[in-house]
């Protein structure tokens, strides 16, 4: 998602955001990325930390570039990673919970208020 305001999040912007997350690699890879905070990662220690490295980690991370989620920087030799999209992310959780239990029975005992 680029940089927008998501207070109504479409269904087409969610499922492509979703889509840039559908892989085991990009998610470890943001999640990694969001424990390391605004200051990230260089893409030496990204790797180590997860486990990609190489030409899988450059092809993860320019997806997750396009999709607005991680943010890429040079400096000097080395190139610094950031998750840089903490208010989609609490979007696209908010979306898929908006309507949480909507269908269920009162009584079902089920709630998303937690």
């Amino acid at each position: 998602m680029k940089q927008s305001n998501l207070q109504d999040l479409s269904l087409a912007r969610a499922a492509s955001t979703f889509a840039a997350l559908g892989s085991e690699q990009r998610l470890t890879v943001l999640r990694t990325l969001v424990r390391a905070g605004s200051e990230g990662l260089r893409i030496g220690e990204l790797g180590e930390r997860t486990g990609v490295t190489g030409s899988t980690l450059t092809h993860h991370l320019k997806i997750l570039t396009q999709a607005g989620l991680v943010r890429q920087e040079k400096q000097g030799r080395s190139i610094l990673c950031a998750a840089v999209a903490y208010d989609d992310l609490k979007a696209l959780s908010a979306f898929l919970l908006e309507n949480c239990c909507a269908d269920a029975a009162p009584d079902c005992g089920e709630t998303c208020d937690d």
